[in-house]
């Protein structure tokens, strides 16, 4: 079973490459000149453009997906599989988090296919955070692709998931963090490379276009539905964005006290993105983090054949509990600073990249869990759902799936209150990675199902 957190207990991480009947695999304004970019020309390649021919790498049939489903528990949510699903390879051209800056990413089409041919609307999905830079949704074996076959493309929707800047066969240089805008552009030039893909692997799109995505995902599929309304508003007709336990708030979040577990994957993958994009979060990496990591930290991650349990495991970054962690890797100063400076460059960097403030056109659903220890709904979801409301949007829903986790993983119906036992450490272990995405995809279907 994998175990791989972003929260605030001290289990460590498992990340072992899962089979599909585990539930998920974990592990956010441009100028002129960019638009340009964006939009091709004489400044670039066309965003959007197919580099290699879409290849169908396989056909998962209605049975096949029907009885992974049921092993795992799953078909009650998923519902029996109404099409055979085709799993394509694709690898298109997108820009980089800097200005002017031309790159490709890579990713999975998945297009529903023999009893199923009435035209589909188009799903841009956003995956987890991973730290192992050849993983690709472009895997008819990953757990998280497997899981967007049941939900989504065996009954009638194509969905379209891209593997992020700086994984698979992205040439970029590295990944960009819980960034904003590029995981936008990255996901929207996504939607690009299915269109054009579309005729040639037997895909009939009707033109509507839904974003989601969860953890990591649920960032970058807001971020893209931002964009998409604000800047492609003729290009794109959004239906509808679900957005699944995602950072949204995270000025606030790198302020909590509380040292999240995971935080020697997580808080160190962001500092150095974030430097890597902005280029002023610290002058010197040793201000930052301490010996030995300061001499390596800067380039670990995304990692070429570690995940994050092996990272732990070989000494790459420190075990523990998540304040042991922490304090194993940070200076204190600098986390003093971001903690309590509004001019410290990691909080700021912060608040550029969260979410708060925007206006959606299309309808939006927020979904988490009340005892999600990885993206605390108390942290990120509410304040989320709160600011809309502050603002007046009348187009947003937010709902809470911690019933549902309890009662079908809990101790008789309830969630185990004693920290020390293995009861506790699996239920929390397992909250964010395994048991919430279901709950939270089967409403985003339900969303999905009454605009498509």
């Amino acid at each position: 079973m994998v175990q791989r957190r972003w929260a605030h207990d001290a289990v460590l991480f498992t990340d072992q490459r899962v089979p599909s009947k585990t539930y998920f695999r974990l592990t956010c304004v441009a100028s002129a000149a960019v638009l340009l970019v964006a939009c091709g020309g004489s400044d670039g390649p066309e965003r959007g453009a197919l580099i290699d021919p879409p290849a169908v790498l396989t056909t998962l049939t209605a049975a096949q997906i029907d009885a992974s489903a049921a092993s795992a528990g799953l078909q009650a949510l998923t519902g029996k599989a109404k099409c055979d699903v085709k799993v394509v390879a694709l690898n298109y051209n997108t820009v980089g988090a800097k200005p002017g800056e031309n790159t490709n990413a890579s990713g999975a089409m998945l297009v529903p296919s023999g009893a199923c041919t009435q035209a589909a609307p188009l799903l841009a999905y956003a995956r987890g955070t991973d730290v192992l830079k050849t993983r690709t949704m472009a895997n008819p074996q990953d757990s998280e692709t497997f899981l967007l076959a049941a939900f989504f493309a065996a009954q009638g929707y194509a969905v379209v998931a891209t593997d992020y800047l700086g994984y698979a066969k992205s040439s970029y240089a590295f990944h960009p963090y819980l960034h904003a805008d590029s995981e936008a552009t990255t996901i929207i030039d996504s939607v690009r490379a299915a269109r054009q893909a579309a005729a040639s692997v037997g895909a009939n799109l009707s033109g509507k276009v839904m974003f989601s995505g969860y953890s990591q995902g649920g960032h970058a599929s807001m971020a893209a539905q931002r964009a998409a309304e604000r800047d492609y508003g003729s290009e794109f007709n959004v239906a509808a964005g679900a957005h699944l336990a995602g950072p949204y708030n995270l000025g606030d979040a790198v302020r909590v006290p509380v040292a999240i577990a995971g935080y020697q994957v997580f808080v160190p993958f962001m500092v150095t993105s974030w430097q890597k994009v902005y280029g002023n979060l610290y002058t010197d990496v040793k201000t930052v983090f301490k010996a030995p990591y300061s001499g390596y930290i800067e380039n670990l991650m995304p990692n070429p054949t570690k995940g994050s349990s092996q990272l732990i495991a070989s000494g790459d970054l420190p075990g523990g509990t998540p304040d042991q962690a922490r304090d194993a890797m940070f200076q204190a100063d600098y986390l003093a600073g971001a903690s309590t400076s509004a001019t410290h460059p990691f909080y700021l960097a912060a608040k550029k990249n969260e979410l708060l403030g925007w206006t959606p056109k299309a309808p939006v659903l927020l979904c988490g869990g009340a005892g999600d220890p990885t993206v605390p709904p108390a942290v990120h979801q509410r304040p989320m759902k709160a600011d809309f409301d502050s603002r007046g949007v009348k187009n947003v829903t937010s709902v809470d799936v911690d019933a549902y986790v309890q009662a079908t993983f809990g101790i008789g119906g309830k969630a185990p209150t004693d920290p020390t036992s293995a009861a506790f450490a699996t239920y929390y272990g397992n909250y964010h990675g395994q048991y919430e995405p279901p709950f939270c995809l089967a409403q985003a279907r339900g969303m999905f199902d009454a605009v498509k």
